[in-house]
């Protein structure tokens, strides 16, 4: 992993430090990573991820990984193992002293029911029989204090009936719910009586048909960090106007023997908002239904998963995370950082190799037809040590489309009839013409070589040439697929305001190509990355890519064309 992030600093490094300091916890950190297993995570769980995970293993503590699956409508056992393989994915791990620290809200579930029993004998909890638009309007607003449900004095033993029978299935989805007793008029809205259970006949993933009731997240998670012995909950803003429930939970247990002071602490951090992204598990999902990507992998899409099939590394997602850093506001992360952490990455790792994308031939014409020769390059222009890949020199080649000119442009150095320039790491060649077709489009360069300027042999250097073109041997080329992956959206702000963020898919996030390329592809493994040379970092499709018949995505290219994003209005 980086190094950047055991030394960057932040306010929850700070406050874990403290802790220490004073021995609130004795030196214990224990955090966890808390997704609902209802989609694929994105690339604004990634800073969550490597948030958790990093500051516990930093501090000698564990992070557990934790399922959130208290809503049975809306996850899925393929969402669980999912999220376990990307976690694993981005490097880190679970397990303490031979200890696996997996755990689901599910697990709890008793549990959580009965300490909702032990808020009801305290007074601190009731059966509200209101219909959801009467609770609504009676929870009053930012600026108005809520109204007294008119079940708010039903005594202990009534509620404890009714909660009981909620359980055993006597009630239909929406008769009752389960509330906490905080206060109707607090000016924070959700201390107005928050519900805390409510009724749902539905199948759960792992429980089957074992409970009609469910907690709602903002009552489970506190009492499952309290149940885990975490140390320190970390939260992303939205959850800071939750705190003061949180807090209200895990004291009234506290006070009633139940736990044991001190108690977790929820400490919220900003979230990752990146430009050019969307990160709604709701639109991501629109964008799958209805098409307009290729599934959750799809290499356009912020998941993990696609992500990971666009060719970004693990590595480079946490170099991006170190880069952003932890802050208590939130702030837009252009798509250009996250870009730059994968080229930072790959360009000291990722072998060379050419890659001819519009393929375009040229014909030496002085060149025998039945001859050819080896050239060579390095493996990685800064890595001697790495090699040199061998390639072969032939009498036709291919060459790239844009790289021939017959009416060139001021400042055009390539290819036009009578201008000599260099074949990358081959011979110095002049362009006498081109073949057309009855259109009049380009079918053909032709040139004549110069078999005294092969690169590297003595007397190479004294021709003096602008131009240097790659190529690749026609009879030796690798025929491949290559995906051209761009961003998803053209705004960087898709899904700001009124915006329609369907209006705002790029039409050019995705081009296939038939490509030639260098022989060293060849035998490419899935997910192995190579820097095309003047074509950007590429990596051979997880999925669809096989050794002898490789497909390639473009992940990047060497440099940003977008440019920064302004800040959004």
């Amino acid at each position: 992993m980086s190094n950047e992030s055991t030394a960057a600093s932040n306010f929850i490094r700070t406050i874990i430090e403290d802790d220490n300091r004073s021995g609130k916890w004795g030196g214990r950190v224990e955090t966890r990573f808390p997704p609902e297993p209802n989609g694929y995570l994105h690339i604004g769980h990634a800073k969550s991820i490597c948030l958790n995970f990093g500051v516990a293993g930093d501090y000698g503590g564990v992070c557990h990984l934790r399922f959130d699956d208290t809503n049975p409508e809306k996850e899925e056992t393929e969402y669980v193992g999912a999220i376990i393989d990307v976690v694993r994915w981005l490097g880190f791990a679970w397990e303490k002293d031979g200890r696996q620290h997996e755990y689901y809200a599910s697990d709890y579930f008793e549990q959580l029911y009965r300490y909702a029993q032990i808020l009801i004998e305290r007074g601190k909890a009731y059966v509200d029989s209101q219909s959801a638009d009467e609770m609504r309007v009676n929870r009053g607003t930012l600026t108005e204090p809520g109204k007294d449900s008119p079940f708010r004095t039903r005594s202990v033993e009534e509620n404890l009936d009714l909660f009981r029978r909620m359980r055993a299935g006597e009630f239909p989805d929406g008769t009752h719910v389960l509330r906490a007793r905080i206060d109707m008029a607090s000016p924070n809205i959700n201390l107005r009586d928050p519900v805390i259970y409510r009724i749902r006949h539905a199948h759960h993933h792992r429980t089957g048909d074992a409970w009609c009731v469910y907690p709602l997240y903002t009552y489970a998670h506190p009492l499952e960090d309290a149940i885990e012995n975490i140390t320190h909950s970390l939260c992303t803003l939205e959850f800071q106007d939750q705190r003061p429930f949180y807090d209200w939970v895990l004291g009234q247990l506290a006070d009633a023997g139940v736990f044991k002071r001190p108690l977790p602490q929820q400490i919220e951090f900003a979230r990752l908002k990146v430009t050019y992204a969307i990160t709604s598990k709701r639109k991501l999902l629109q964008l799958v239904n209805e098409g307009h990507v290729d599934g959750w992998d799809d290499p356009r899409m912020p998941t993990l998963v696609g992500l990971r099939r666009r060719g970004f590394t693990p590595s480079s997602i946490r170099l991006f995370c170190d880069r952003v850093g932890v802050a208590k506001a939130d702030s837009w992360i252009d798509m250009g950082t996250l870009e730059q952490a994968l080229r930072d990455d790959l360009d000291p790792a990722a072998p060379r190799a050419i890659a001819v994308l519009d393929p375009l031939k040229l014909i030496i014409d002085n060149y025998p037809a039945d001859q050819q020769e080896d050239c060579t390059a390095p493996i990685h222009p800064h890595h001697p040590e790495q090699g040199l890949r061998h390639f072969p020199f032939s009498r036709e080649l291919w060459i790239e489309r844009e790289d021939f000119n017959e009416q060139p442009p001021k400042g055009y150095f390539r290819l036009f009839p009578g201008n000599r320039v260099r074949l990358r790491y081959g011979f110095v060649v002049e362009c006498t013409g081109a073949d057309k077709d009855a259109d009049g489009n380009v079918t053909a360069v032709h040139c004549q070589y110069f078999p005294d300027s092969k690169s590297g042999t003595e007397g190479s250097n004294n021709y003096k040439v602008k131009g240097n073109i790659h190529w690749v041997s026609a009879a030796a080329a690798v025929p491949a697929e290559v995906r051209l992956y761009d961003r998803l959206f053209a705004d960087p702000y898709p899904d700001s305001g009124d915006k329609n963020f369907l209006e705002a898919i790029n039409p050019n996030a995705k081009r296939v190509v038939q490509a030639y390329l260098e022989p060293s592809t060849a035998q490419a493994q899935p997910e192995d990355h190579f820097q095309f040379e003047r074509h950007g970092y590429f990596v051979a499709d997880r999925v669809d890519s096989q050794p002898g018949k490789p497909v390639f995505n473009r992940i990047v290219s060497l440099r940003d064309s977008w440019g920064g994003a302004k800040p959004a209005r």
